[in-house]
């Protein structure tokens, strides 16, 4: 009978899943599953953090009317707490550019708007050269009616350059400001007809527009002209200080943390089984060539 030699390891066959698990190639691979999912944890806490506005505005805070300059810049996207915001602005408005944009609800009646270039007054911008704000001056049920405010406007407007080029004073207008909504190729049969209210799509009608800035957003006005209709623009609704589609995404890193811990216990399982079941077959062979 063999004596077993002194201080040899027994074998341990087949390995358990917790060796497998404990050799240095798989806790290195755990050890990169760790550094995954902090990453994931971390992006997880960075979403959770923007889910809830910890300073939101204070209910009715669109209905105070403040300058344009502490709301908005010409070039700048209007935010999306600031959109509805009621602000006054002074400034002329340029003769020969008025525009009508069609397909304009009011109250559920479809009709055009009547819209202007506003030459902001530069003593109250701190904006380097000259400034434009368009603004949607009033409503009306036809085309008509439009155009017929249009030359009323162009013809006052003309009328009372030589005050605006004095120096005098210019009138303030007020409204609500309303982000642009994107410009929209017109039909081909009438490259002048306009359905969207955009003021970079305005820009491309208006006059003396070198260097000139341009605010993004437009200005509904409080105030109807040319005997137009007011433009209905209710204050918009209060939202929710919880952004859940940020703790949507919030969730989902959390979900793929823990994915990384179920890839490498995955990978770890499977390579156990595979070992598990060569060292199973070659015993297998091992038998039939000794029973040969």
């Amino acid at each position: 009978m063999a004596t077993p030699t002194v201080g040899a390891e027994p074998e341990v066959f087949p390995p358990t899943l917790r060796e497998v698990m404990l050799r240095p190639w798989w806790i290195g691979m755990l050890a990169f599953a760790l550094l995954v999912a902090a990453l994931f944890a971390w992006l997880g806490q960075w979403q959770l953090a923007r889910a809830i506005d910890t300073d939101p505005p204070q209910p009715g805070a669109t209905e105070i009317v403040r300058p344009i300059g502490e709301v908005t810049a010409p070039g700048e996207y209007l935010p999306e707490p600031l959109v509805g915001q009621k602000v006054r602005v002074s400034g002329w408005f340029v003769p020969g550019d008025f525009l009508v944009v069609s397909s304009r609800f009011n109250d559920g009646v479809e009709g055009y708007w009547v819209t202007g270039q506003l030459r902001v007054d530069p003593r109250t911008s701190d904006d380097d050269g000259p400034t434009s704000l368009a603004v949607a001056l009033g409503w009306a049920a036809t085309r008509e009616e439009a155009d017929r405010a249009v030359a009323w406007l162009d013809e006052r407007t003309r009328a009372v350059a030589d005050v605006a080029a004095s120096g005098q004073s210019a009138p303030t207008l007020t409204g609500r400001l309303i982000s642009d909504e994107g410009p929209l190729l017109p039909p081909r049969d009438d490259v002048r007809t306009m359905t969207r209210m955009s003021p970079a799509a305005l820009l491309g009608w208006w006059h003396d527009v070198d260097d000139l800035n341009v605010y993004r957003a437009y200005l509904v006005s409080d105030e109807a002209l040319a005997g137009l209709a007011t433009i209905d623009s209710p204050a918009p609704e209060e939202q929710s200080n919880v952004n859940w589609l940020n703790i949507f995404y919030a969730v989902e890193w959390a979900v793929f943390a823990g994915f990384a811990f179920y890839m490498w216990y995955r990978l770890a399982r499977d390579a156990w089984e595979r070992e598990v079941e060569a060292l199973a077959e070659a015993a297998g062979v091992a038998n039939m060539q000794e029973h040969s």
